[in-house]
């Protein structure tokens, strides 16, 4: 089962670009995933995830940047939403689209380099990876990044090629213009490219001055409209993701970083990150093969930066998700390569039972309640519910100047479930907690004199309720609405007046209330 083709042959005839029967097994499992996918998410009860909601909002107003993520997402949701309309499946519909589309660029990445055999594996692996199944059914930025990722690393790959074209060249600067325009962890893919150029030899001299001027041209003209709204608003959008990994931090934590790693069984899969390890340990002993050291220089970094910053500070199972889809690819060709057949069977059935259950929880969330696995999709359960009873109270207070929560949830929750009533409800507002915005909810609609002259206010799980009242001269206590998420969990939101709105100051050190001992949970 070994396969020795080196990135850049000229195959056309070959190995690497034959492989019709394995492109059709490819193509039957897109389709399949894709209408698995399809009626989970216009099945589900499951409603958006507050971020989702955000994302969903941006979509109304299109732009070249958003104070948290790039522009892409928000452009992607307003496309289905116009084909569509506004509902759940149609927010989140482009996103499993998107993971079909790298399902099927995996097999291409694997069959170029390695042959089809381990392009079917790959692009197997990769459609059947835990962390696939959920960013294929949520709105958010990991699905469009993957996609446009592996688009530039096959034209990066095809470039290697003797009879390489400038469009190769082009192709890959645009798609990887694309997929920072989807998350700025594209990053990862230039020290990728950096990290290789300086390894291969080989692929140094496929970078002819035209190619190299080709390719940084074509990223230029794609990111060149999100950096100048950056810098029309102050890098909001930099200056967030800089402030999200919270270098600053250093907590310096060792377990922070194993956890890190451990999760990553669970978002590579078991088995194919299992062999990575493996394939790690053993490429200390024998210099690696070219295709496979072109792969790692995508994988390694990702993981080392994250896996670092988590050490230091925090991190997210899905902040190294840049690495997957390469990642899948290797751990294929290093399992092929070892006639690992039976690990290869495993890995696929353990992987496809995972989606199958993954997608049945979806549609059913009640199994979720009975396998005592709720607490994952309480924050997907209860926001309709939660908007209506704030616009129920809303309604019952004569002269109202605005409805002012303290929790971006509570916002973009209230802009998507209130869509229809919003037009007659009083204008929503965001309290401020610090001295400046930390989100664009605030950022957009920050509570002023106006809008506090009577204003209903909101805290969400009675958070930071003091410190609220304790700017404005007057307030009336409304009580609370308790909403029930599942059978152990339930969302609190305390309702009341203000009237007079005139904000503390603020301590010069931290930003926040004077008052404000701790930070809520």
């Amino acid at each position: 089962m070994r396969q020795r083709l080196m990135p850049g042959q000229n195959t056309a005839t070959g190995a690497a670009e034959s492989g019709e029967g394995e492109l059709r097994l490819v193509w039957l499992l897109i389709i399949a995933l894709a209408a698995a996918r399809l009626i989970a998410l216009f099945a589900t009860p499951l409603e958006l995830y507050p971020d989702e909601a955000q994302y969903w909002a941006w979509s109304r107003d299109l732009a070249f940047g958003y104070f948290s993520k790039p522009p892409l997402i928000a452009w992607a949701i307003r496309a289905t939403t116009a084909l569509g309309g506004d509902s759940e499946p149609w927010v989140r519909l482009s996103f499993g689209l998107f993971q079909a589309g790298a399902t099927l660029l995996a097999f291409f990445i694997g069959r170029r380099l390695y042959g089809p055999t381990t392009g079917l594996v790959a692009a197997t692996l990769y459609a059947l990876a835990p962390g696939v199944q959920l960013s294929a059914l949520v709105a958010a930025t990991d699905a469009p990044l993957l996609f446009f990722l592996a688009a530039a690393l096959l034209a990066y790959i095809r470039q290697q090629q003797p009879e390489a074209r400038l469009t190769n060249a082009a192709a890959a600067g645009a798609a990887l213009g694309l997929a920072f325009l989807s998350k700025y962890a594209a990053l990862y893919a230039l020290v990728g490219v950096a990290l290789h150029l300086t390894l291969a030899p080989s692929a140094r001299r496929a970078w002819r001055p035209g190619a190299l001027l080709a390719a940084i041209g074509a990223l230029g003209v794609v990111i060149a409209p999100n950096l100048l709204w950056n810098f029309g608003h102050d890098l909001a959008t930099v200056r967030h993701t800089a402030d999200n990994a919270d270098w600053a931090a250093s907590r310096f934590n060792p377990l922070e970083a194993l956890q890190f790693v451990a999760a990553q069984f669970g978002v590579i899969g078991p088995i194919p990150f299992g062999a990575l390890l493996v394939g790690a340990g053993l490429g200390w002993r024998k210099r690696l093969h070219p295709q496979d050291m072109l792969l790692a220089c995508f994988v390694v970094p990702p993981l080392l930066i994250v896996t670092a910053q988590a050490f230091i500070s925090r991190a997210n199972a899905n902040w190294a998700a840049a690495c997957v889809l390469p990642a899948a690819v290797l751990a294929a060709a290093w399992l092929v390569r070892w006639g690992a057949k039976g690990w290869i069977i495993a890995a696929i059935a353990s992987q496809a039972l995972v989606a199958a259950a993954f997608l049945a929880i979806v549609t059913q969330p009640m199994l979720a309640d009975r396998l005592g696995a709720s607490n994952g999709f309480k924050r997907a359960r209860g926001w309709e519910e939660t908007t209506a009873a704030i616009l129920d109270r809303a309604e019952r207070e004569a002269g109202l100047t605005s409805i002012a929560v303290n929790n971006r949830f509570l916002f973009y929750a209230l802009t998507y479930y209130g869509r229809d009533r919003l037009a007659a409800a009083p204008p929503l507002a965001s309290w401020l907690l610090a001295s400046e915005a930390r989100n664009q909810a605030e950022t957009a609609a920050p509570l002023d004199a106006a809008l506090g002259h009577r204003a209903l206010l909101v805290s969400y799980e009675g958070w930071w309720r003091p410190q609220m009242e304790d700017d404005f001269s007057r307030t009336e206590a409304l009580g609370f609405a308790s909403i029930g998420l599942d059978a152990k969990h339930r969302r609190r939101i305390e309702m009341f007046i203000g009237e007079g709105f005139q904000p503390k100051p603020r301590d010069p050190r931290t930003g926040l209330p004077v008052s404000a001992a701790t930070t809520p949970p």
